[in-house]
């Protein structure tokens, strides 16, 4: 049954505007995204691998080779099969780094643009082929159905209308990395089409022209030749090469490539493609033998690839509407693949527009116009092709081409030796033997070629097992041999690491030349243009929530390779990173810069999915580290060598209120006031511990305790700073309450001794107040008794003075508000107030000090000191026993010695001496405080206590020796402040 030329017509532009249609209300967002994005979708564009060589070829292979037609979809199955050793960790590759299609994950890995031109070349001449095919399958088709008029001329409004749809809805967006969801629904409902249609066509065929299975049983036994002929082809090896033919295809044919990995949603819905895939593809194949069969049965004169029309009648618009499924999706998605391929790694790396030019406008242009172009070079390799060979040959030529690139994919994930080199001469071996034995003979026709040996037959497709052979031992022996004699440069072993599967980058934490973003938007107006220099680097900010004003090297660093990421996802990745390199360069590296942790852990997490065995425990161990160092209560802050803060856990957070989002990766000198200052001057002090230092911060005062370790082992990873803070303001204020309440219970244990002191000159002030009255008349008797009064009430006055002095608990002040302390009356106020008690009294006490002697400090604290050691001495000595003060400078330091003669202190309490509520006194006579409290304030001022036992100077006893740093002038005296005797 014939049609005519407008039916057919108005049916596949019905097809094509229900296609259009289906892309429009995806674009407008009139679906469910639930529904868009469903895996079932993924899974049904995927479906167009089986092109018009699947629907129409499938049948050519089955004649030639019997069952090898399962191959086809055995091969690509099995590559799903494996996804998760080999798709999986090309998609993670290709979204980490913007990569959109193998010239771009090659020359990323390989780090050369003439491996991205190279593949970009043989991936045109590879695909050209199967493009013909699809038109020349589609125009065939049409002129079988109406034998009106040449199919050239069909075919050609075919590729008009395929370029308008594909330039509508595949080249709208700037990103080749955004998803064309639109299309990927259309492709989807294409596949459906097309299973649907050839599942109909071949139930149809059984029960029409064989009656059912039965019927088809009974006539393989009548015609058992047919039989034979599908089952012999199997016991050769030739199935072998071809199922390696078809696996190779999910990542070397760029269609397929591009739904793969550029169009997936997730890698949840690869893993399921991977069983799914293979099931739909196993129902596409099963139709293909029974119409085979009854092509063969109705005996019909159409060619083998055309079994789907014999049926006639109806059944045949079936057919073409299949084929028209199958043929334009992959046209759209083909030349959707090869135009940025051509644009970035062909037409970019030979001219790049003026900064002048709207780049977004030009690229957009540019890839429509290759899109256009390469569907007219398409369809004039079919007019010059189509009428010497068929549908099989094509595809077969094709698929052989594509092959080459297998073993540089490989070699991208497994071999990182593997070097551009070795790629380059294995392509050229495996594409110059390609060319010759497959090449010449199908588009030129030559049967013979003349060389240095002789004449060398060329039989084309009909010699396809050889050639596959040949060529791709050929490339691969110059691949590995060149790779092991040849040393790879260094930009491609961090491509090796980039890619390989066992490890990580580690880049250096350098310095870029680019201050700030404004400085990068300044830097890429050069190449692009001020207003496309914004565009992206605002981009970039918005994708990493980044601000304008963060100028921290870390974010520098990070802003960087996102632009570089986005300009690859432009203009391919070889241009990008020219760009990059020479506008956005990095400052003269130190061999010693450190690796960049935070990129590391970065990668750790992104990686920590696919860690098992001990890989994955370690990981856990790492995290668990990191998480107890993160909650620790104690501010922790690790520097690298360069002072770049690499960690600051949650209570830095809360005790500076920075949080650590805006420290990581700035420098200690970059923090906000005042702990730029008081971080920075720990670490260019020499000391390792500083305790107690005061800072104020927001109108209140903190007490820290500062600790920092260098990290200098040469073994480890990482070099450079560990910085801990303590805040002791709760403590301190505890211990100056503690050092009140001790004043207190000193003043207590006087209260005896003081109240005999006054009384003694109260007495004596009564008695001689009652004799003025007897002296009155006597002038020189009332001045004498008047002047003892005055005395006695000036002793009484001083002994006052002393207790409240000494009970005052005054206010810390800063290390820089400290006054010059005389020593001498120091010490001399401290054995006064002690020998007020009654036990003080029967003591016999020495101040041997210098009257000269200064130091810098708190006047009230170091009599605290001095009361409390005095009285620990007047405790360990008996009645008449000696206790000595003095004090000497020796090297730059003042040390102050308290000696008695008492019972010393036993070897084993030594080391417990100074520790909280420790005693050796009887319960209730002690609290244990006093010499904690001599500890601490010693600290405070820069000194240190040691307890000797026995006593150096009195060869008995026990001496208290307190070390404290000499002033800026060791003959500073205390002229502009109070003195003992003044109070």
């Amino acid at each position: 049954m014939s049609f005519t030329l407008t039916q057919v017509f108005l049916l596949g532009v019905g097809y094509l505007s229900i296609l259009f249609a289906c892309a429009w209300v995806v674009e407008k967002g009139w679906l469910p995204q639930r529904l868009v994005r469903h895996p079932l979708i993924y899974v049904l564009a995927l479906g167009m691998y089986a092109s018009a060589w699947a629907f129409y070829g499938s049948f050519g292979m089955a004649e030639r080779y019997g069952y090898g037609y399962l191959t086809y979809y055995l091969g690509i199955a099995g590559a799903f099969v494996l996804a998760p050793v080999l798709l999986l960790p090309l998609l993670r590759l290709t979204r980490t780094y913007q990569l959109t299609s193998l010239p771009d994950l090659l020359a990323f890995r390989y780090r050369s643009r003439w491996v991205g031109m190279l593949v970009t070349l043989g991936l045109l001449f590879g695909s050209m082929p199967l493009l013909a095919l699809q038109i020349q399958a589609i125009g065939d088709v049409i002129h079988l159905l109406t034998n009106e008029s040449s199919p050239y001329h069909l075919a050609f409004v075919f590729c008009a209308v395929i370029t308008l749809f594909a330039i509508l809805f595949g080249a709208r967006h700037i990103s080749l990395r955004e998803r064309h969801e639109s299309l990927l629904v259309a492709i989807a409902l294409e596949s459906l089409v097309k299973l649907i249609a050839f599942l109909i066509l071949g139930g149809i065929t059984l029960y029409s022209v064989f009656g059912g299975f039965e019927g088809l049983e009974k006539w393989l036994q009548v015609n058992g030749d047919s039989l034979a002929t599908a089952v012999q082809p199997l016991e050769d090896n030739q199935w072998r090469t071809l199922l390696l033919l078809f696996f190779a295809t999910a990542v070397s044919m760029p269609h397929i490539f591009h739904i793969i990995f550029t169009e997936n949603p997730s890698e949840e819905a690869l893993m399921q493609a991977t069983w799914m895939l293979p099931l739909f593809l196993l129902l596409l194949a099963l139709p293909v033998p029974v119409i085979f069969w009854a092509h063969q049965a109705l005996e019909s004169q159409l060619p083998a690839e055309y079994a789907s029309l014999a049926l006639g009648g109806y059944w045949t618009l079936l057919s073409f509407i299949a084929g028209l499924a199958a043929a334009s999706g992959t046209i759209i998605v083909m030349t959707l693949a090869l135009a940025p391929m051509l644009l970035n790694h062909l037409v970019l790396a030979v001219y790049q527009p003026p900064a002048r030019f709207d780049i977004y406008y030009w690229l957009v242009w540019m890839r429509r116009l290759l899109i256009a172009s390469l569907i007219f070079v398409a369809y004039l390799v079919y007019l010059v092709l189509s009428v010497k060979h068929d549908l099989a040959t094509l595809g077969l030529s094709a698929f052989i081409g594509t092959l080459q690139f297998l073993p540089g994919i490989l070699a991208l994930l497994y071999w990182p030796s593997a070097n551009r080199k070795g790629l380059l001469a294995g392509l050229l071996l495996g594409f110059g033997t390609w060319f010759v034995g497959l090449g010449l003979p199908l588009m030129f026709g030559v049967q013979e070629l003349a060389w240095i040996g002789g004449t060398l037959e060329l039989r084309g497709i009909d010699d396809w097992y050889t050639i596959t052979l040949i060529s791709i031992t050929l490339n691969i022996l110059a691949f590995i041999s060149i790779s092991l004699t040849t040393e790879p440069s260094e930009e491609e072993k961090i491509g090796a690491q980039a890619c390989s599967q066992d490890s990580l980058l580690h880049p250096k934490r350098l310095q870029l030349q680019a201050r700030n973003p404004a400085d990068m938007i300044r830097f890429l107006s050069i190449p692009l243009g001020q207003t496309t220099a914004q565009q992206e680097v605002a981009r970039a900010l918005a994708e990493l929530n980044l601000s304008e004003q963060d100028a921290r090297p870390y974010a520098m660093r990070r802003l960087r390779d996102r632009i570089q990421a986005n300009l690859s996802g432009m203009m391919g990745p070889a241009v990008a990173q020219e760009i990059i390199d020479r506008h956005l360069p990095w400052k003269t590296a130190d061999t010693d810069n450190d690796n960049d942790i935070h990129f590391v852990e970065r990668h750790l997490e992104d990686y920590r999915s696919r860690l098992t065995g001990m890989a994955r425990e370690l990981d856990k161990l790492r995290r668990h580290h990191r998480q107890t160092l993160l909650y620790l209560p104690v501010g922790i802050c690790t520097l690298g060598r360069d002072q770049e803060v690499l960690m600051w856990n949650r209570a830095m957070e809360e005790l500076t209120g920075i949080s650590g989002d805006e420290v990581i990766g700035s420098r200690i000198r970059h923090l906000p006031p005042p702990w730029n200052q008081a971080l920075d001057s720990f670490l260019e002090d020499d000391r390792l511990q500083l305790y107690r230092q005061p800072l104020e911060v927001s109108g209140q005062r903190l007490w820290l305790s500062l600790h920092k370790a260098r990290l200098d082992d040469p073994a480890a990873l990482m070099g450079g700073t560990v910085l801990l803070v303590e805040d002791q303001s709760d403590f301190k204020r505890l211990e100056d309450e503690l050092i009140h309440n001790e004043r207190l219970a000193s003043i207590g244990r006087l209260a005896a001794g003081v109240a005999h002191e006054i009384g003694n000159p109260v007495t004596g002030i009564s008695s001689l107040a009652q004799n003025l009255k007897y002296d009155a008349e006597d002038p020189e008797a009332v001045r004498e008794t008047s002047l003892q009064i005055l005395q006695l009430t000036q002793r009484i006055t001083r002994i006052v003075q002393s207790l409240v002095s000494f009970s005052h608990a005054g206010r810390h002040r800063d290390v820089r508000q400290f006054e010059a302390v005389d020593l001498h009356s120091a010490l001399d106020e401290a054995i006064n107030l002690i020998s007020l008690s009654p036990s003080g009294r029967n003591r016999s006490y020495q101040n041997t000090c210098p009257t000269d002697l200064v130091i810098r400090g708190d006047t009230q604290r170091l009599v605290q000191v001095f009361v409390n050691l005095v009285a620990n001495a007047r405790d360990a000595t008996q009645e008449q026993g000696q206790i000595i003060c003095t004090a000497y400078r020796q090297d730059q330091e003042v040390r102050v010695e308290i000696h008695d003669d008492g019972c010393g202190i036993p070897e084993q309490e030594l080391e417990h001496l100074f520790e909280p509520f420790f005693t050796t006194k009887e319960a209730g006579e002690g609290t244990g405080l006093g010499l904690a409290l001599v500890y601490s304030i010693v600290e405070e001022h820069a000194g240190q206590v040691t307890v000797l036992s026995p006593s150096p100077l009195l060869g008995l006893g026990s001496c208290f020796q307190c070390r404290f740093p000499l002033p800026l002038s060791s003959q500073e005296k205390p002229d502009d402040h109070e003195s003992y005797s003044d109070r």
